[in-house]
């Protein structure tokens, strides 16, 4: 089992870490991204978030179930192109669920599971 850490302000106060690779899979955490409004978080969660599958050797490509969640519903749409350019022509299952956040400035929460090196 490998634990990847990024730094984050909420893995030390939660204890938690941004990605366990175990059982032939990534596991990352729910990401959480920076910025004014639900796309700039968006795309700045998947940032982190393939920061993590690097660093376990994944990629997007490698994605195969994602779990999206906002405070709000109707900001999903505005995500959908950046979604899609993420992980393109390797879509994961996915799940979109309505929900509170632990912050109300964040938009959106994303959590994937991906494939690791070994079973790529």
């Amino acid at each position: 089992m490998k634990r990847i850490f990024s730094g984050g302000e909420f893995e030390a106060k939660l204890g938690y870490c941004r990605a366990v690779v175990a059982g032939g899979f990534v596991h990352v955490a729910g990401t959480c991204g920076q910025g004014d409004d639900v796309t700039a978080q968006c795309r700045d969660a998947l940032r982190i978030i393939q920061g993590a599958l690097e660093q376990a050797g994944a990629s997007m490509a490698d994605v195969v179930r994602v779990t999206y969640m906002l405070p709000d519903r109707t900001e999903f749409e505005p995500c959908w192109p950046i979604l899609a350019e993420a992980f393109g022509a390797n879509p994961p299952a996915a799940t979109m669920i309505e929900c509170g956040l632990i912050d109300p400035k964040f938009r959106i929460e994303i959590e994937v599971t991906a494939l690791a090196p070994e079973t790529a």
